[in-house]
């Protein structure tokens, strides 16, 4: 008696693996935390490969997940934007955030502000994803508000990724007392393993971007 194979496309399997394929209720948190940490607008198949589920699976808890977002009420809401999805502000609550960044906090930058601005402005022009790199976190919340502030501006586009870059404005150097980006201090003293640093991520970079 032969053995009868389970057709690679049957109810319940991957197309190319044999496991079974995620339930919404399994795949709905893990979306959650992807693009919780996503700096841009997450394609669904990009979301579906990391989750290892269909993408109309994905698609499908998307848009489910942005629908029950909108019903209770919550301050956020989950977007399709540009190509892809992502969390966002409503904009009844603008005014408020608006005011809580610029107004709020204007007395002084939180540690992860100082932090994000100090790679900025030594790394200059540099993307987001470098700046986490370097610091080993999402960094996108400490941008929006160096953004909102005017200390620092996007600027041009990496020319490999596509990703925009970042620059101090003049009103930084103002603050700080400072002509030009050339008086900045020597990070070396302060930090003797800068330049290692430096030379392992621009590494680091050139093998993602040639992979």
């Amino acid at each position: 008696m032969s053995e009868t194979t389970e057709p690679a496309d049957a109810p319940g399997y991957l197309e190319d693996e044999a496991r079974p394929i995620p339930t919404p209720a399994e795949v709905a948190p893990q979306l959650e935390a992807l693009l919780l940490i996503a700096e841009e607008p997450v394609p669904a198949t990009v979301l579906a490969e990391a989750v290892g589920a269909p993408v109309p699976l994905v698609d499908q808890v998307l848009a489910s997940l942005a629908d029950t977002y909108d019903s209770t009420g919550r301050g956020f809401a989950l977007r399709e934007v540009g190509g892809g999805w992502r969390y966002a502000t409503r904009p009844e609550h603008h005014e408020l955030l608006s005011r809580w960044v610029v107004e709020g906090q204007v007395n002084r930058l939180t540690q992860a502000g100082l932090e994000t601005l100090s790679v900025i402005a030594y790394l200059q022009p540099v993307s987001r994803t470098r700046v986490s790199a370097v610091r080993g976190v999402n960094v996108e919340t400490a941008v929006r508000t160096l953004l909102a502030r005017g200390l620092v501006v996007e600027d041009g586009e990496d020319d490999r990724t596509g990703a925009s870059l970042l620059r101090t404005t003049d009103y930084f150097l103002e603050r700080l007392g400072l002509a030009s980006l050339d008086d900045l201090p020597p990070i070396a003293p302060r930090l003797p393993d800068a330049a290692a640093l430096e030379a392992e991520l621009v590494a680091s970079m050139e093998g993602v971007d040639g992979g």
